[in-house]
């Protein structure tokens, strides 16, 4: 409800800054609610990214959001997407693209630069969760396997 308004309103209803649910949580005593979201733009109305005076900045949370938006693509298929047109192509294309910013990777390792480096890493990692996602498999799943290595 908001109180300048006089009634209910959605969060983005003008701005179009709105905020994508992920997940709802309670609390050990159910008395809190933790609620986890993708902001589509600021979600302070003074423009910050939090009304808090923190940022969005995901750091390797961000391999979770862009699995969850590769998954999406999955789903829907937009046309006019890199992404759809990678499903589209069908697994085999897939893997050879992984192959492909593998090799670009280990190249620009070798011989490159770490800018370079950073920047075909990326399109490996991408393209790895395209294939994974393809083949019904989370990003998620790689940290669950290196965890029970590490212990």
């Amino acid at each position: 409800f908001s109180r300048t308004k006089g009634r209910l309103w959605t969060k983005g209803e003008e701005s179009g800054h709105f905020l994508n649910v992920v997940s709802i949580e309670e609390d050990c005593d159910h008395d809190t609610l933790l609620i986890k979201v993708h902001p589509v733009g600021p979600t302070c109305h003074k423009g910050t990214d939090t009304c808090f005076g923190t940022s969005n900045d995901f750091g390797v949370e961000f391999f979770r959001y862009l699995q969850d938006f590769i998954s999406r693509r999955h789903e829907e298929m937009p046309e006019g997407s890199y992404t759809t047109s990678l499903f589209m192509s069908g697994v085999n294309r897939m893997a050879q693209k992984v192959g492909e910013e593998a090799v670009e990777t280990v190249i620009e390792a070798t011989n490159g630069t770490d800018d370079r480096l950073i920047y075909e890493a990326s399109d490996l990692i991408y393209h790895l969760i395209v294939l994974l996602t393809s083949k019904g498999h989370r990003i998620e799943e790689l940290a669950e396997e290196l965890i029970k290595r590490h212990k």
